[in-house]
């Protein structure tokens, strides 16, 4: 039962890892993030991480989603791609990431012995563990990945939103204001002249 376990939540894990970055709708990729997150804490299940799993879903998958929801929300059409022309220098990073993920990817499977299951601690998994682990051992990796988060975050509603309007002065916003007079007065006195010269031809 694991292995199909196993398996299933593997297949959605790549499938909704795939929406996220293919669809140009921003909602549905927050959705197959949300997706990509369920699956990994289900293959975290299978791995005895059970606190790992539990925080993956409350607070990856319940708090910062609905921060996410909230910045697509706020950036609204905006933060959506266009069919903007890509530059050089753009794709030949693209290519060069994503070979270096597959390298990754393929070091790691032909490292790995599947025949020889490694040996868990009771422990694993559990609050004690993961805590001391981030307090010791992972403790700089941890902070930096908070602050990456954040700066993502803000990075998103800043991008995303566009440029700011320019914030006007008091004399700057009175001329305007005079000349949106000037053009209702212009506008009032053609009316005027109007109806005046429909008058005589009204009276014939």
């Amino acid at each position: 039962m694991g292995i199909v376990v196993f398996f299933l939540a593997a297949f959605l894990a790549i499938v909704s890892a795939l929406a996220v970055v293919s669809q140009r709708n921003p909602f549905v990729s927050a959705l197959g993030l949300l997706g990509n997150l369920v699956s990994l804490a289900t293959l975290m299940l299978l791995l005895d991480a059970q606190f790992v799993a539990a925080a993956q879903v409350i607070v990856y998958a319940g708090a910062i989603m609905v921060m996410f929801l909230f910045v697509i929300a706020y950036v609204g059409p905006r933060g959506e791609i266009g069919p903007g022309t890509r530059k050089p220098w753009q794709v030949v990073l693209a290519v060069v990431a994503g070979l270096l993920v597959v390298t990754q990817i393929v070091l790691v499977v032909w490292t790995t012995d599947f025949g020889k299951p490694s040996s868990i601690d009771d422990a694993f998994g559990g609050p004690g563990a993961v805590g001391q682990a981030f307090v010791t051992d992972y403790l700089l990796a941890f902070e930096g990945v908070s602050v990456i988060l954040f700066m993502a975050a803000v990075a998103g509603v800043i991008l995303g939103a566009g440029a700011r309007p320019k914030r006007l002065t008091t004399d700057q916003v009175l001329a305007k204001e005079g000349e949106a007079e000037a053009r209702r007065r212009a506008a009032s006195r053609a009316a005027i002249e109007a109806a005046r010269e429909a008058e005589p031809g009204e009276a014939r």
